[in-house]
């Protein structure tokens, strides 16, 4: 029998790392504070770790697609210290007001749209019911809502729109990965 994963989608920049917009410097990479328990736990509770990221950097013209293979690395090679392992890295290079021509386009996986989730499902075996999405802002939890899962918003003062909606309301709001991965495990022994 084919069993599917479960997953924690997490948002890279403002989530997983902090916000320094559009780097791609190497050495300016900086985990978040209260994230490296929550993502150990999750992890040693069988949850696939997935990051889901825009990166409109690419369409900008800020940097070049192929830069995005270093960060991957780099936050791979952080976390392993750690002793937390990536299971996926996926981003949108997209944006409509881009400069980069092959870049500027609507999509269907620059979030709020479920695309890079729903495509992470596919090509890791994920049950999106059973899965979370956490992010900083609430295009993250209206793209890991749309995409059929619960979603978490850290709420650290990086979204400023709080256009409401429907599919923009949060499973839960809390401060970190740390509490979100608390939150997760709780449900679980509900």
């Amino acid at each position: 029998m084919n069993t599917k994963q479960k997953a924690v989608f997490i948002d890279k920049d403002g989530t997983l790392i902090v916000d320094v917009p559009y780097n791609v410097d190497l050495k300016r990479i900086v985990l978040s504070d209260h994230c490296l328990t929550g993502l150990k736990k999750l992890q040693d509770q069988g949850y696939l770790l997935v990051i889901i990221s825009n990166q409109s950097g690419v369409a900008r013209g800020y940097f070049p697609e192929e830069a995005l293979s270093a960060v991957e690395q780099q936050l791979n090679t952080m976390l392993l210290k750690e002793g937390i392992r990536l299971d996926g890295f996926y981003y949108c290079p997209h944006y409509p007001e881009g400069s980069v021509e092959q870049y500027t386009i609507e999509c269907d996986c620059r979030k709020p749209e479920p695309g890079m989730l729903l495509k992470a499902a596919i090509d890791l075996g994920i049950d999106l019911a059973s899965s979370w999405m956490i992010g900083d802002i609430l295009n993250d939890v209206e793209a890991g809502n749309r995409a059929g899962c619960k979603s978490i918003l850290i709420d650290n003062g990086n979204e400023t729109e709080w256009l409401k909606g429907n599919v923009r309301i949060p499973t839960a709001q809390v401060k970190s990965i740390d509490e979100a991965a608390d939150y997760i495990l709780n449900q679980n022994d509900r």
